[in-house]
């Protein structure tokens, strides 16, 4: 049977003779005119979800997820500030309906119901995806249906601390505000939430300021598997450093107040809290779900008994404020309205061209201060003894540590963080006295959790900083990487550039380690990276090419507002020899402050016409080796390194390789899913015929004496060019 009309028949049934449940009198600061307007809140998120789902019997909608029984999240948000950003759970729409009635903003019916239509006037994301979300009301929106807004969220309250004391140029959230997410009991069960709410409690027992709200809707299910009774409880009553609150969310009276309550105490103690609401949920999961296929009729039964609006409209008639014809008239006349905008919604447009859908993939460029590089007086004391060392040759691990000296000196909302990257320095030594001499909240020593790494750059992006966060390793990456997939690169095209996260994500990676750490320390694969749309991908070789590179990074997360990867090849740290012991003709000289290296700027080395060798990281360094081996036995060889491996640089690539006979593509990621395949696809689609490649096996690495057994060679590489030009 329809849910839908049982619930609503039942609602109108019940209204109309004022039979209503039981529970608790109305009590609390919850004032007259504000209950009757969270009613109403209620009311119209109710009148949507009906709509929502008879415009997909209609073929005018798509699917949905619905809020009712969660109708109480309108009496969260009038706790809160608007300027409070809310990182909201997919059952929320009552508390962005709440919320723009805090505001005076009119029209959130015919926003959602654009919405729900997928039309292109959809305010949020433009008809690409059924989103709450509103850039006025600071709601960034979600398209996550588990827990991946929670690292942001903490992110984000952290970056309110930190602004206090160092305001970055796009700052958005008050100086006194904090970060709310909410999420549902099921989805409290899964590690993205269980890292997060760790961070926090792990971020505030040493007393660093985090004003974050957690809010758990508690309606006892996910999808089909129930929720133990008690569990969430039990499971979130006694964490250290956060404050556990507890509410009926059927309850408007007691959600204000004990949501009042729990703001209070984050926004004055800038602490977290964590708030339980208790909640039913309506008409099954989501879109087509009947809850009665793996539910108990008398438990699904028993769940719309209690109604949110019924217990509201108790409420509202015990304390006098209406009357049960009253608010039953509220109700109907509010799904009269609704079906009649939806009619003239469905007929709005919508998108149709692949052009259209994308458009908003890349986000807008902003208007920053200028910036004339770092002060050379400042640098000269803040470099030191370093100084002197900066016009002799210099391998590229001690180069990017200057660089991001630099960078940190020149563009105060620029933060480090990461595992290990303060008072160490890092694995490799690359962030050495960035903590020392520019501060522990500038340069973050992190917990061990990925995404928890990634989250707090996502959320202080939010604020206005320009994170650049470490992962320590490549293979670690894969612990956290829906932080980039599912929530930083498709934020511009959720939003239609309203929100965006910038950042520069060095990941030291890929292979030729000798003897330490196998697979886990050597991972040659960037497939998981390449693609995400969006995303910028740089991997240097050289020292002086990792510095401009990384400003170039930097200014593209600073200005275009973009996410970057910039991948640091870990062999390649150390390396000062190119051809003979002792050469040192890998190093080379830091280049000057303002030198960049542009996105579309590839390398090349050598003028030679028979064979052009296509690389990048390790395999630039191995090739170039190979290019000294061939240029001895007559063979003209010159060597392209890509530098750029998302979006390639494909116009420069095709002009550098364009004179040349044969091209080899050296790729040191492994044969399947490896840049070999696109590169390959490019010059077959340009027409060169004579064409090869080298890769690494389809293999993870090895630890020990094999570790570059699987990996392309100088000699392999010198045989694959002879046997190309054979």
């Amino acid at each position: 049977m329809d849910r839908v009309k049982i619930v609503h028949d039942a609602l109108v049934r019940r209204l109309a003779v004022g039979d209503f449940p039981g529970g608790a009198a109305p009590a609390g600061p919850l004032e007259p005119a504000m209950a009757l307007a969270l009613y109403q809140a209620q009311v119209l998120s109710r009148a949507l979800d009906i709509q929502s789902r008879a415009m997909q019997k209609m073929g005018q909608g798509f699917y949905t997820i619905g809020s009712s029984g969660h109708e109480g999240m309108a009496a969260v948000a009038q706790a809160l500030r608007p300027d409070d950003i809310a990182f909201l759970h997919y059952r929320d729409a009552a508390f962005q309906i709440a919320r723009a009635q805090q505001v005076g903003q009119s029209g959130m019916m015919r926003d959602m119901l654009l919405s729900f239509a997928c039309s292109a006037e959809d305010p949020i994301s433009g008809g690409r995806h059924k989103v709450l979300g509103s850039r006025p009301l600071m709601i960034p929106p979600q398209t996550s249906t588990i827990a991946s807004h929670l690292p942001k969220a903490l992110g984000a309250a952290y970056s309110i601390g930190l602004a206090r004391r160092r305001a970055p140029e796009h700052r958005c959230l008050a100086r006194d505000g904090l970060a709310m997410a909410s999420f549902g009991d099921a989805s409290a069960n899964h590690s993205t939430a269980q890292g997060a709410i760790n961070a926090a409690g792990w971020t505030a027992v040493q007393g660093v300021p985090l004003p974050l709200l957690l809010v758990c809707e508690d309606n006892g299910i996910g999808i089909s598997t129930k929720t133990p009774a008690g569990w969430i409880k039990a499971s979130f009553q006694h964490r250290p450093g956060i404050r556990y609150f507890e509410a009926d969310g059927l309850d408007i009276f007691d959600t204000f107040a004990v949501a009042s309550e729990a703001a209070h105490f984050v926004r004055t103690r800038r602490q977290p809290a964590f708030l339980h609401l208790r909640m039913v949920r309506l008409y099954g999961h989501a879109g087509a779900d009947v809850a009665t296929s793996y539910l108990p009729r008398a438990e699904v039964e028993a769940d719309e008994a209690n109604d949110p609006l019924l217990h509201s409209a108790r409420l509202l008639t015990e304390a006098q404020l209406a009357s049960a014809e009253t608010l039953s008239g509220m109700y109907l006349e509010t799904l009269e309205a609704v079906a009649a905008e939806a009619e003239k919604v469905v007929k709005r447009s919508r998108l149709e061209t692949a052009q259209d859908v994308m458009e908003t993939l890349i986000p807008p460029a902003r208007n920053c201060a200028p910036t004339n590089g770092p002060d050379p007086q400042q640098r000269l004391h803040l470099f030191g003894s370093d100084a002197p060392q900066m016009d002799a040759p210099q391998p590229m691990s001690r180069i990017i540590n200057w660089a991001l000296h630099d960078l940190i000196l020149a563009h105060p909302e620029t933060l480090v963080m990461g595992e290990d990257v303060g008072r160490k320095g890092g694995v490799y030594g690359v962030t050495q006295k960035l903590q020392a001499r520019f501060g522990p909240d500038r340069v973050i020593d992190t917990l061990l959790d990925e995404q928890s790494i990634l989250g707090l750059a996502i959320g202080t992006a939010h604020n206005g900083f320009i994170p650049m966060p470490e992962i320590q390793f490549l293979a670690y990456l894969h612990n956290a990487e829906d932080q980039l997939r599912g929530e930083a690169a498709t934020l511009p095209f959720f939003s239609r550039g309203q929100w965006t996260n910038p950042m520069v994500l060095r990941i030291a990676g890929l292979g030729y380690q000798k003897g330490f750490g196998g697979h886990f320390h050597n991972d040659n694969s960037l497939a998981v990276l390449r693609d995400i749309p969006g995303v910028v991908i740089a991997c240097p070789s050289t020292g002086a090419d990792a510095a401009r590179m990384l400003r170039e990074c930097h200014r593209l997360a600073r200005e275009e507002q973009r996410v970057c990867v910039f991948v640091e090849p870990i062999a390649l740290y150390p390396m000062r020899d190119l051809h003979d012991m002792g050469d040192g003709a890998w190093m080379t000289r830091y280049p000057d402050p303002d030198e960049r290296i542009a996105w579309d700027q590839i390398g090349v080395h050598g003028d030679g016409t028979d064979v052009a060798i296509v690389t990048y990281g390790n395999g630039h360094y191995l090739s170039r080796q190979a290019q000294g081996v061939l240029a001895g036995e007559g063979i003209r060889v010159r060597v392209v390194d890509l530098r750029w491996l998302a979006p390639l640089p494909e116009e420069a690539l095709i002009a550098a390789v364009q004179a040349c006979h044969h091209v080899l593509v050296v790729d040191e990621c492994r044969r399947t899913g490896g840049q070999a395949e696109a590169l390959m696809t490019l010059f077959a689609e340009r027409g060169f015929g004579n064409v090869a490649r080298l890769t690494a096996e389809d293999s993870f690495i090895a630890t020990g004496p094999a570790y570059a057994a699987t990996l392309p060679s100088r000699d392999s590489i010198v045989a694959a060019a002879k046997a190309l030009l054979a």
